[in-house]
């Protein structure tokens, strides 16, 4: 099979226009082209069949005409392009840091804001194969869940295994930044970010926010702060004699300290008062945050026209022999 991507010399295809010429002139030349001789009587030749060599006189113009249109091609001179790509992705090093404090409870999210904070967290980290990313929790204090990786569905495994109450509750988003920088401070990515979500007032902790934004930006890490509750008050689970009654509690979220962070650090402060504006929030963090793909292309071209020609040498040389041999003509 020869493949063909392009035409050298693509004006030379419309002389193929020149066939059915060809064809019309050749049928009007032989319609009425036959030898007459007079006989008294035709009863002799009524029984004469014809032969094959008959019906394949004409197969001479076909091999003609298959000829000229193969010349004509080769003169267009196809070429097949072969291309080569050399692709290059950096992908970029990511930080999910993600309040588990017990506040995170609260069912102003469905079915509480931590599961789906976790949930729209997997959807992002899934739409991202070619990033690094690592998961730190914070509430009293932080530590590491999963370092940098790329083995996102080994994330969303632990990711399922978080809970509330895993470590003192508390709100120390200090501490939870500052391990969160220390993630990627030696990190070489062409990106480095961190999405931090929390719920509440830093109130505990060793390390102060402003200093942990402050060693984020020294290390050239942009830092997204999403605040997450609604506006107001929100439904929170209490356990009561009685068993868990839900009480309306008051929304606090330090959003100027949150939107300090950020914009010390590069990033952007968001607000998520619900599942479908969370998920809003991190599907404009993904568009800001694309992973750098370098594609170098190679581009080479190989002459085609080589077979046809020998195609239409072929049949011609056929078509002399069988014109000057088998099918000689006799004045």
């Amino acid at each position: 099979m020869i493949r063909i991507d392009n035409w050298e010399n693509p004006e030379f295809l419309y002389a193929l226009f020149i066939i059915p010429v060809l064809i019309v002139w050749y049928w009007f030349k032989h319609k009425d082209n036959s030898a007459e001789l007079r006989f008294s009587s035709m009863q002799t030749f009524g029984q004469i069949k014809p032969t094959l060599k008959t019906y394949f006189f004409h197969s001479l113009f076909i091999l003609r005409i298959i000829a000229i249109s193969l010349i004509i091609i080769a003169m267009a001179r196809p070429q097949s392009v072969s291309k080569k790509q050399n692709v290059n992705i950096e992908g970029i090093d990511i930080v999910m840091t993600l309040d588990v404090s017990g506040s995170m409870l609260a069912r102003d999210f469905k079915p509480d804001r931590l599961e789906a904070a976790k949930e729209v967290a997997k959807e992002f980290i899934a739409k991202r194969p070619n990033d690094r990313v690592s998961l730190v929790i914070f509430s009293g204090e932080a530590f590491t869940q999963v370092p940098l990786t790329t083995d996102h569905q080994m994330i969303s495994n632990i990711f399922e295994e978080v809970k509330s109450g895993m470590i003192e509750d508390g709100t120390a988003i200090g501490d939870g930044l500052a391990t969160s920088v220390s993630r990627l401070e030696n990190s070489e990515a062409i990106s480095k970010v961190i999405i931090l979500i929390t719920d509440g007032v830093n109130n505990a902790g060793s390390v102060d926010p402003i200093s942990a934004a402050e060693l984020a930006n020294m290390f050239g890490i942009r830092v997204y702060t999403i605040g997450i509750g609604s506006m107001g008050t929100a439904p929170y689970p209490v356990q009561t004699p009685f068993g868990i009654q839900m009480q309306e509690m008051e929304v606090q979220i330090d959003e100027e300290l949150l939107q300090k962070i950020a914009a010390m650090t590069g990033g952007r402060y968001f607000r998520a008062d619900n599942n479908k504006k969370l998920r809003e929030i991190y599907k404009e963090i993904d568009t800001l945050e694309k992973s750098k793909i370098d594609i170098q292309e190679f581009r080479k071209k190989h002459e085609a026209y080589l077979p046809f020609a020998l195609i239409a040498l072929l049949i011609l040389v056929i078509e002399i022999t069988l014109r000057y041999i088998v099918f000689k003509r006799f004045p």
